[in-house]
């Protein structure tokens, strides 16, 4: 359960360490966002001389969230960490070129390229 003003850390190479989430995409008055919701957010911290600065707005979608989710079998995923991978724009291209940690499998049905980058689907 991913809300406004949550710290997601970045699983990608792109440069970014941490992202703000300030708006889930997909409604005017949606209050939080689950594994595979496309938000925006601002990188809080980022490595030097990389392809994504500090304060910059970006897309990304979450890959892995604390609070447990419930899959559609009955059973239910919970990661350590709140994460996502951020990307092109308005497209559904990672802006890295590959996902650092497991990935939910919940991800692989709206973003596929995401899937491919991805280490491990969980």
């Amino acid at each position: 359960m991913i809300k406004i003003r949550t710290m997601l850390k970045v699983a990608d190479n792109t440069g970014a360490k941490t992202l703000q989430c300030f708006h889930i995409l997909g409604g005017s008055k949606r209050n939080f966002g689950v594994i595979g919701d496309m938000i925006v957010g601002v990188v809080k911290d980022a490595e030097p001389r990389r392809q994504v600065k500090k304060h910059e707005v970006q897309h990304a979608v979450i890959i892995r969230q604390r609070k447990e989710f419930k899959r559609q079998d009955g059973s239910y995923v919970r990661f350590d960490d709140n994460a996502c991978v951020i990307l092109e724009g308005k497209t559904q291209d990672p802006k890295g070129g590959r996902v650092l940690g497991p990935v939910a499998r919940e991800v692989k049905e709206k973003y596929p390229k995401v899937a491919a980058l991805a280490e491990e689907l969980v």
